[in-house]
């Protein structure tokens, strides 16, 4: 731990911190002492002021407290404050050795005994590893937004407040998701409320679509959907016309769907066999090979090459049944 804080020793620090909590105690009392002025001037009243229908009186409250300000030299939101929390707090209420500041915030306490009670039960404060009131933990009790945030509920509202323009939450979110230890905490629905947001444009829409259509995974997973099948299902509880119409909407798309799906096992098999034999036959090298290992291998490659056969000329003339005598070699007898 530094022996210093700041450009003093730990000890000097000690020592203005003690004269700092006599100062502030002095200037506490100063402020309430002048909010008890501005209640002598003005004391609370009912919605209306000082000067209620049917009187003669000169001034308002807003223009007695202006004046007040002006004489003093101060804003008159200054001199509001100080009556306002010293109305809230009676001399009797108030906490020696607790600021002026702290005894606003907690002035919002509607309930007048739960605001005494409030004041006397200072939380603890990690830092110090004392009970002590601070600004931050005043407004935690009455739930204003703290000025530094701790907890992950606190961060977010901050964030929250600081992004309230869109511009801003535009950049943040685009750098937020652009790291993966933040969107790997994100759950699944919430990435899919994300790229629903994101992708109502149909331009957007149809480009993320097409990019994640060349990702055979998934575009096979998707695709195997049958939400489409199941509406062919419920024409079986509902002949609607409605549901009619929605089918014959669904059958080409599901059509689609079912040749793209094909296509793509197709095309992943072909390259998945590629890319095995790419991976074997280099560590095959100076292997050998017996008799019956050999003729074994040999009978699998004709099945290779005469499935390939087929396949192409199954593409050529678009006929793709297969033949007793083919389904029986792909079968191995």
């Amino acid at each position: 731990m530094t022996d210093r804080i700041g450009n003093v020793t730990r000890q000097r620090y000690g020592q203005l911190v003690t004269r700092a909590k006599e100062l502030i105690a002095q200037v506490s009392r100063a402020q309430f002492a002048l909010g008890d002025m501005a209640l002598e001037i003005e004391p609370m009243r009912a919605v209306g002021g000082s000067m209620p229908n049917g009187t003669d009186d000169l001034f308002t409250v807003t223009e007695s407290l202006q004046l007040f300000a002006d004489d003093i030299g101060v804003e008159r939101r200054t001199v509001e404050d100080w009556r306002y929390t010293a109305n809230r707090w009676p001399k009797e209420r108030r906490k020696e050795g607790v600021s002026f500041t702290v005894h606003r915030i907690l002035a919002s306490v509607v309930d007048e005994d739960e605001r005494w009670a409030a004041i006397e039960d200072a939380p603890f404060n990690p830092r110090t590893g004392a009970r002590q009131w601070t600004p931050d933990g005043a407004k935690r009790v009455v739930g204003q937004r703290v000025e530094h945030p701790v907890t992950v509920d606190e961060k977010v509202q901050a964030v929250t407040d600081l992004t309230r323009d869109d511009e801003v939450a535009a950049q943040v979110a685009a750098g937020l998701f652009k790291r993966p230890e933040v969107t790997e905490h994100v759950t699944p629905a919430e990435r899919m409320r994300v790229v629903t947001e994101l992708t109502r444009d149909d331009t957007v829409a149809q480009q993320v679509t097409t990019d994640l259509l060349r990702r055979p995974t998934v575009a096979r997973s998707v695709m195997r959907d049958d939400s489409a099948r199941m509406l062919v299902n419920r024409a079986q509880f509902d002949n609607s016309e409605e549901t009619r119409e929605r089918i014959r909407e669904t059958t080409p798309a599901i059509r689609k769907i079912e040749h793209t799906i094909e296509y793509l096992d197709l095309v992943g098999s072909c390259h998945s066999f590629v890319a095995t034999l790419g991976r074997l036959v280099p560590q095959l090298r100076g292997q050998e090979f017996t008799d019956d290992e050999r003729e074994t291998v040999r009978r699998q490659i004709g099945r290779v090459r005469a499935a390939a056969d087929w396949l192409e000329g199954a593409l050529d003339n678009g006929e793709f049944t297969l033949d007793e005598q083919l389904t029986q070699l792909l079968k191995g007898e």
